[in-house]
C-alpha cells in the first residue's frame, strides 16, 4: 500500500559509511519490531500509541533527531516507565541507537526513522510529557534558517503535543542556532523558560547525559547551551 502522507522535503544525509555486519543484522531484525511507520495513514489519522508501546500506560517522551542514540538509550535505561519515541533519519543513527539498547536491554523505545516533522501531525494531542532537540543541524546560512527546526508552526504542534507541565529540552553549540531557540522559545505564550536567571543555560541537569556531539563540541573548545522549557498549563 502506498503511503498517502505528505512527506517534508529532508535536508541532511540518509546514510553514512556501510553498516558493518552487527549492525546490520540489528536493523534487519530487530528494528522492524520496534520501528513506527505511518504506511496506510490518512489525513488527520491518530496513531494508537498504548497499542505501539504493548498497552504500557506510562509517560511518552520524544526525541528529535537522536544522533547516535546515547542520550535516548541513556534515558530509555534510568526511566523503563517512559515510552520514549526516537526520530531520526539517518540510518547509521538508528543502527548506533540499536546497539545501545541491544547493550542495556532497554525495550521502552519506538523508533521513527524519517523526518520527524511528518510523525508529528500523527501523534495524540496531549500526549508528550517530555521532548528533547538536542544538538540538531544548526544550518548557518541565513537562506537555510527555514530549515531549522525551531519555528513557530514546530512550536506550535509541540504545544499542542505536550501535557500540562511537561517539559521540552534543547542544547546546542551554535550560540546563533541558541539565541533563535531564544528568540522563538520565550515570546511563546505556551511556554516558559525553566531558568534560576537570563544566564541559565550553561549547564546541564544531573538526569541529561552528554552525547557524542557535545563531547566533539567540547573537545573543539565549543561552549553548548542548554534549555529547558515548561509547558504552560491550558486556560
Amino acid at each position: 500500500m502506498s503511503d498517502p502522507v505528505k512527506r517534508s522535503t529532508f535536508y541532511g544525509r540518509r546514510q553514512g559509511r556501510p553498516l558493518r555486519k552487527k549492525a546490520t543484522e540489528l536493523v534487519e531484525t530487530v528494528f522492524p519490531k520496534i520501528r513506527i511507520s505511518l504506511e496506510g495513514m490518512q489525513e488527520g489519522g491518530t496513531l494508537d500509541l498504548s497499542r505501539i508501546f504493548a498497552g504500557s500506560g506510562g509517560p511518552v517522551w520524544l526525541e528529535i533527531g537522536f544522533g547516535g542514540g546515547e542520550h535516548l538509550a541513556w534515558q530509555a535505561e534510568n526511566n523503563p516507565e517512559a515510552n520514549i519515541i526516537g526520530a531520526e533519519y539517518f540510518i547509521n543513527g538508528v543502527a548506533s541507537l540499536l546497539g545501545h539498547l541491544d547493550e542495556n536491554g532497554a525495550d521502552n523505545v519506538r523508533i521513527y526513522r524519517g523526518d520527524v516533522r511528518d510523525l508529528l501531525p500523527f501523534l495524540p494531542d496531549s500526549c508528550l510529557s517530555k521532548a528533547f532537540l538536542l544538538f540538531p543541524d544548526p544550518w548557518h546560512k541565513a537562506r537555510h534558517n527555514k530549515r531549522r527546526f525551531i519555528q513557530k508552526e514546530t512550536l506550535d504542534r509541540l504545544a499542542e503535543l505536550m501535557v500540562d507541565g511537561g517539559e521540552f529540552r534543547m542544547a546546542t553549540d551554535d550560540m546563533g542556532y541558541l539565541q533563535w531557540m531564544l528568540e522563538r522559545t520565550v515570546p511563546h505564550p505556551d511556554f516558559t523558560w525553566i531558568a534560576e536567571g537570563p544566564l541559565d543555560w550553561d549547564r546541564r541537569t544531573d538526569d541529561w547525559p552528554q552525547t557524542r556531539y557535545e563531547e566533539k563540541a567540547l573537545k573543539k573548545g565549543l561552549k553548548p547551551g542548554y534549555l529547558r522549557f515548561r509547558r504552560n498549563a491550558r486556560g
